[in-house]
């Protein structure tokens, strides 16, 4: 491995470190989309009941520090006593905050998927150029000294594909887990908002 990054000369400084970052964000936000970590169960049950809810800032900060669930909750909390429709568009503010928040460094995985290639071809062709500057010194095309300048002109190139396929799959399967981890959040805090003004209509 070592003898692959020094052939690959200093293209493969960024690239590797765009392998540590990505490996590093994929690990953060697997730990930090855990299904317990966005929706706690705890909450999703009390959510269900028709157990009363407070209304203190200091019971709503809670409940909105506690899980992006938890933020949108609160956010629909102490806003209950907007009309319908403002009522609607501070919740889907709320849910855009919340979705920001779950994507975060989603953006700079995506990036380093897109770039990564990208530095592999440049290692390549500034490989080949070195290939046949000496080429040219030497004065004559020596296939065997062509053949291992290309070889190790392609190192950079293999080397950033192997970071942006795993980075562009991770990127894409995380971006949607978001998606359905939102689409259940507007689910059950739709549902929960629905159901307590209907028993505020019916009172």
């Amino acid at each position: 491995m070592l003898e692959l990054i020094q052939a690959g000369g200093w293209v493969m400084l960024p690239i590797l470190l765009c392998s540590i970052t990505a490996i590093t964000i994929v690990l953060e936000r697997c730990w930090t989309l855990r299904r317990e970590q966005v929706m706690p169960s705890a909450l999703l049950l009390r959510l269900r009941s028709a157990e009363a809810w407070p209304r203190s800032a200091s019971a709503l900060s809670e409940i909105g520090a506690s899980s992006p669930l938890g933020f949108v909750l609160a956010s629909g909390l102490a806003r209950m006593h907007l009309a319908q429709e403002e009522f609607q568009q501070q919740m889907r503010a709320a849910r855009d905050q919340a979705i920001h928040e779950l994507e975060r460094y989603l953006t700079g995985l995506g990036v380093i998927a897109a770039i990564c290639p990208l530095l592999g071809i440049l290692g390549t062709v500034i490989g080949l150029i070195d290939v046949f500057d000496q080429l040219f010194v030497v004065g004559q095309a020596e296939t065997q000294m062509l053949a291992g300048g290309i070889s190790t002109a392609l190192v950079t190139s293999a080397a950033g594909l192997m970071v942006a396929i795993p980075a562009l799959i991770a990127h894409r399967v995380l971006l949607r887990w978001v998606d359905e981890m939102i689409l259940d959040i507007d689910a059950e805090t739709s549902a929960f908002f629905e159901r307590i003004r209907q028993q505020g209509t019916a009172s």
